[in-house]
């Protein structure tokens, strides 16, 4: 199963692209997907290119939070 990874948006690329930072790494991912803009500081969701949905910055700390935690089997 393949999950998306939490992005801050970094910068914005023409035409409608941005710069993400994910765990210290730079991507570029497509906004082609999003219905609502996007700016610099903005969290998205993001999965194989494409920021799938923007988040608050509530629900980004929550669901960091939520990843951080040890799974326990």
């Amino acid at each position: 199963m393949c999950l998306g990874e939490l992005a801050e948006v970094t910068e914005l690329t023409a035409p409608a692209g941005a710069d993400v930072c994910v765990d210290g790494r730079v991507r570029t991912v497509s906004l082609l997907t999003l219905a609502e803009p996007v700016a610099p500081g903005d969290w998205v969701l993001i999965h194989s290119g494409f920021a799938l949905a923007r988040l608050t910055a509530d629900e980004a700390r929550e669901a960091r939070e939520l990843r951080a935690t040890e799974v326990v089997s």
